[in-house]
């Protein structure tokens, strides 16, 4: 399919827009930039997709030719106007004003197996994720253009792993579709960005009943991450040095090891431990 390309500069004129570095504003306008996001995205005729952070409608304007039905939530008021003009060819596009994590996935889709795409602030990335998936209507598949860096760390693996790859991975399997150079945006980032696919589980690898526990657990172990597992959970969890330690010795995790080095299964036994004993 021969796609068509949306020319954002004449948008940007009429309607006097300045992207806000506020909002972490950054359109992504060159064709071969939109292509890998699209790639990536892999979509079905039949496919309802989920665009977040949709400003002046590049991105829309071809996911728009390629999905049966887009929901496009955009938090700037000011984007509203030009992106309702950009998109008017086009019936299958409801535009959502609104913050994402202000909003229901669950009322913002029809179909459970729907497809999310994102360009958005990385730090807000992880925070969406867990938005999404931890909603009853979860998507099959996460799209998400953020730094490069950032992707790179959500790839991270046993020894080099953070709570935003311990946050994502739980959830899909993760890699990164391509590298969009900054100059493919308007107007051009610092850095680099990726795109990042994360194809989720059918289930996530921790239990429903677990992950609370399991989060709060992760939260302060990677809360002093310089530290020992035994002292970043016992400043963490408030609670003394010697019954942290009895807890990891307990799930066999050596208690002078480092939350950056321990993979999700020995999370997840630490976690069954914590609520063997509290239970």
């Amino acid at each position: 399919m021969t796609l068509n390309y949306l020319d954002i500069f004449p948008l940007l004129k009429k309607f006097s827009i300045k992207p806000k570095k506020s909002l972490g504003q950054n359109f992504l306008v060159e064709p071969a930039g939109l292509n890998k996001v699209i790639d990536a995205a892999g979509l079905d005729p039949e496919d309802e997709v989920l665009e977040i952070g949709a400003g002046l409608g590049s991105l829309t304007f071809l996911l728009a030719q390629l999905a049966k039905q887009v929901t496009a939530v955009e938090i700037d008021r000011k984007m509203l106007k030009p992106l309702s003009e950009a998109l008017k060819p086009f019936e299958n596009v409801r535009i959502v004003e609104g913050d994402i994590l202000a909003l229901s996935p669950d009322e913002l889709v029809q179909s459970p197996d729907y497809v999310v795409v994102a360009n958005i602030p990385y730090y807000i990335s992880s925070a969406i994720i867990r938005h999404l998936v931890e909603a009853k209507t979860r998507p099959r598949r996460i799209i998400l253009t953020v730094q490069k860096e950032v992707a790179e760390r959500v790839l991270a693996r046993d020894g080099k792993m953070s709570l935003l790859s311990l946050s994502v991975q739980v959830f899909g399997k993760v890699s990164i579709a391509g590298v969009i150079p900054a100059g493919s945006f308007l107007p051009a980032p610092d850095v680099d960005s990726a795109v990042l696919k994360v194809d989720l589980y059918p289930e996530p690898l921790v239990s429903l009943e677990q992950q609370k526990t399991f989060f709060k657990l992760a939260h302060a172990g990677f809360g002093q991450k310089r530290k020992t597992l035994r002292n970043s959970l016992s400043a963490g969890l408030a609670l003394p040095g010697a019954e942290i330690e009895k807890l990891l010795l307990e799930s066999g995790i050596d208690p002078q090891r480092r939350a950056e080095t321990l993979s999700i299964p020995e999370w997840e036994t630490l976690t069954q431990t914590w609520l063997n004993r509290s239970g």
